[in-house]
C-alpha cells in the first residue's frame, strides 16, 4: 500500500501507452500538482514528454506534431474545455485519462466533438488525490465542513479522493466510522454508495481478511495540529509551510535568488528521505556530515583537468556534484532558517510548555509556565494564542480554570482580537462537548500504570513527550480492541479478524505527527500496513484556517463567560 508507487504507475502508464513521439502533457489546475508530487520536470523530460501545458490556458500554439496526454478531473469545466479542444485539435492525436469516474453522457459529448477522429483512447486513471508520502495522501480541501456539517461541494470531492484512493490500491473495505462526527458517518455513506454504484471496478481478488476504511473527524482531537513540531518534515511545514512539496523561502533574510523557493521531495532528494522523520538535533548533526562529504569531493572534482581523461571524468561526476552541491545548499538554508526561528521566537521553552499542556496533568504548573511565557517579549502573539488555546481546551472544566485572566493577559500583550476570538472558536470546534474521547486522563488501571512509569522514568525528549489520540485509536484496532459502540461498522457486517490492510481518513485534515506515528507503526508491526489521509496536512496556522472556515463562534461574545457556560451546559 503505497500511494506514491500508486499515482506514479499511473502516469508512466499514460506515458508508455501513448507510444514513441514527442508529447504534450495537458493538466488541470489540480492534476498538475498531483504529477508534480511523484515526478520531476527532468524525469518525464526523459520519456519525450517536452511541453506542460494547462488545459484552461488560452494562448496554446498549434503543434501538430505533438501528441497529447490529456489528465484531467473529470469536471463539467474540463469536459467543455476538452469539448473546445477536440472540436479545434491542436495537436496530431489525444490520449484522454480521468482521475475518476466519468460519466457516459459526457464520454458521449466528447464522441460528438471529436469530428477529426483524434482521440486514440480515454480511460479513467485513478490518481485523484495528492500523494504526499508512500503512506500519506490529501485532498488539499482547506475549510471542507460548515459548522458540524459537511459542505456539498467538499463532501463531493472527498467522496470521489476517498475512492479514487481505493481504487489505485484495489481495495475494497468494510467501513468504520467515528459515532460521535455527523460528518464521518456522512462521509462513510457516501463512499459506500460509490461503491455499490460501481460494484464492477470494486471487484478486487478478496484477501483472507478485507481491508478497512476508518473515517475520522479533526474535532476529536484539536490538541495535535496546535502543537510546534521537532521532527524535520513536521518542523519545515509548522515553521515555514509545505506546499505540494515547495517551501518558499523569499521572505528569509539575505535569501539568493536561487534558493526562494525550494522543492523536497523523498523521491529524489536522498538527504531527506534518510532525515525527514528524525528529530531537530539529529538533522544538525546529519547536515554536518553531508557538508563534510561535500568538502571532500570538491577538490577532486575541481583539480587541474590536464588529460582528455581527466575532462571526461569530471564531466561524468560533474551531474552528481552538481546535484550534491544544491542538495547542500538547499538544506544547510532550511535548518538554518528554522534554527532561526526556534532561537527568535523562545520556541524551546514555548515547546516545553506546550508538551506539559498537552501530556501532564499539573494544573498550578502549567498555569504558572504559561502566565510567565505570556511575560516574555519574545513570545510571539501566535505561540501565545496557541498555549492559552492548549490550556482552554484541557483544563476546560478545571475547577480552578483562569481563562479569564489568561485572557487579559492576552491582551496587556496586545495580541490582536481576532487572535483572542479564535482561542474560544477552538475550544467550540474541538472542547469537551464534542470529543466522543477523553483526550487527557486515562481511561484504565492498565494506561494510569503506563503513564505512571513513564512519568517515572521521565521521557527520552521534552519536546517529543506527545502522541496523537491517533496512535492510540491504531493500537486499539490493530488489536481489535476498538470499541464498536465509538466506531461502528457502516452496515450489517463486522470484521472477525484483526485488521491486516487499514486506510484511515481524517475529516477536516491530518498532520505530519500523525503521519510519523503511522510510519513508526507500520515499521514495527508486522503484517499491518496504514495509509492515512486527511482533506489536507495542517500546520497550526492551517488548522486555525480550518476552524475559523467551519463558521463555529462562541456561543458567549465575552471569552471570560466561555468556560463556566460550557462547564453548564450538559
Amino acid at each position: 500500500m503505497n500511494v506514491v508507487f500508486a499515482v506514479k504507475q499511473y502516469i508512466s502508464k499514460m506515458i508508455e501507452d501513448s507510444g514513441p513521439g514527442m508529447k504534450v502533457l495537458l493538466m488541470d489546475k489540480e492534476t498538475t500538482g498531483i504529477v508534480s508530487m511523484v515526478y520531476t520536470q527532468s524525469e518525464i523530460l526523459q520519456k519525450e514528454v517536452y511541453l506542460f501545458e494547462r488545459i484552461d490556458s488560452q494562448n496554446r500554439e498549434i503543434m501538430k506534431h505533438l501528441k497529447a496526454i490529456c489528465f484531467l478531473r473529470p469536471t463539467k469545466e474540463n469536459v467543455d474545455y476538452l469539448i473546445q479542444e477536440l472540436r479545434r485539435p491542436k495537436y496530431s492525436i489525444y490520449f484522454i485519462y480521468f482521475s475518476n469516474v466519468i460519466s457516459k453522457s459526457d464520454v458521449k459529448s466528447l464522441a460528438e466533438a471529436d469530428e477529426q477522429e483524434v482521440v486514440a483512447e480515454v480511460q479513467e486513471f485513478y490518481g485523484d488525490y495528492i500523494a504526499v508520502n508512500p503512506h500519506l495522501f490529501s485532498l488539499n480541501i482547506l475549510g471542507c465542513c460548515q459548522g458540524r456539517n459537511w459542505d456539498p461541494v467538499q463532501l463531493s470531492r472527498a467522496t470521489q479522493g476517498l475512492t479514487a484512493l481505493l481504487l489505485s490500491l484495489k481495495k475494497c473495505p468494510m467501513i468504520r466510522y467515528q459515532l460521535s462526527s455527523e460528518a464521518a458517518k456522512r462521509l462513510a455513506e457516501c463512499v459506500k454508495q460509490v461503491i455499490t454504484k460501481e460494484y464492477e471496478l470494486f471487484e478486487f481478488r478478496r484477501t483472507e481478511v478485507p481491508p478497512l476504511l476508518l473515517i475520522l473527524d479533526r474535532c476529536d482531537d484539536a490538541i495535535t495540529p496546535l502543537l510546534n513540531q521537532w521532527t524535520y518534515q513536521a518542523m519545515v511545514h509548522e515553521l515555514l509551510g509545505i506546499n505540494n512539496n515547495r517551501i518558499d523561502l523569499s521572505r528569509v533574510p539575505g535569501i539568493s535568488k536561487d534558493l526562494r523557493e525550494v522543492v523536497l521531495s523523498a523521491e529524489n532528494d536522498e538527504f531527506y528521505a534518510n532525515n525527514m522523520y528524525l528529530n531537530f538535533a539529529e538533522i544538525g548533526s546529519n547536515i554536518k556530515n553531508l557538508m563534510e562529504d561535500f568538502q571532500k569531493k570538491k577538490p577532486k572534482e575541481q583539480q587541474k583537468l590536464e588529460s582528455i581523461a581527466d575532462m571526461k571524468a569530471f564531466v561524468e561526476n560533474y551531474p552528481q556534484f552538481k546535484k550534491m552541491s544544491g542538495t547542500v545548499s538547499k538544506h544547510v538554508t532550511v535548518v538554518g532558517e528554522l534554527s532561526r526561528l526556534v532561537s527568535e521566537r523562545n520556541l524551546l521553552e514555548v515547546s516545553e510548555v506546550e508538551q506539559e499542556l498537552a501530556c501532564q496533568n499539573d494544573h498550578s504548573s502549567a498555569l504558572q509556565n504559561v502566565k510567565r511565557l505570556l511575560q516574555n517579549p519574545k513570545v510571539t502573539e501566535f505561540d501565545a494564542v496557541r498555549l492559552v488555546m492548549l490550556y482552554a481546551l484541557h483544563y476546560e472544566r478545571h475547577s480552578s480554570n483562569s481563562l479569564p485572566g489568561l485572557m487579559m493577559d492576552l491582551r496587556n500583550k496586545g495580541v490582536s482580537e481576532k487572535y483572542r476570538k479564535l482561542v474560544s472558536t477552538v475550544v467550540e470546534y474541538g472542547g469537551k462537548r464534542v470529543r466522543g474521547s477523553d483526550l487527557f486522563s486515562p481511561k484504565d488501571a492498565v494506561a494510569i500504570t503506563k503513564q505512571f512509569l513513564k512519568g517515572l522514568k521521565g521521557v527520552e525528549n521534552v519536546y517529543t513527550q506527545h502522541q496523537p489520540f491517533l496512535h492510540e485509536t491504531l493500537d486499539h484496532l490493530i488489536k481489535g480492541k476498538l470499541k464498536e459502540n465509538l466506531y461502528p461498522y457502516l452496515g450489517p457486517s463486522t470484521l472477525r479478524d484483526r485488521p491486516q490492510d487499514i486506510i484511515v481518513f481524517i475529516i477536516g485534515g491530518a498532520t505530519y505527527e500523525e503521519a510519523l506515528t503511522v510510519y513508526n507503526l507500520n515499521r514495527t508491526t508486522p503484517g499491518v500496513r496504514i495509509v492515512l489521509g486527511g482533506t489536507t496536512v495542517h500546520n497550526t496556522k492551517s488548522f486555525l484556517e480550518e476552524v475559523l472556515a467551519s463558521g463555529l463562534h462562541s456561543r458567549s461574545k465575552d471569552s471570560s463567560q466561555v468556560t463556566s457556560r460550557l462547564a453548564s451546559r450538559r
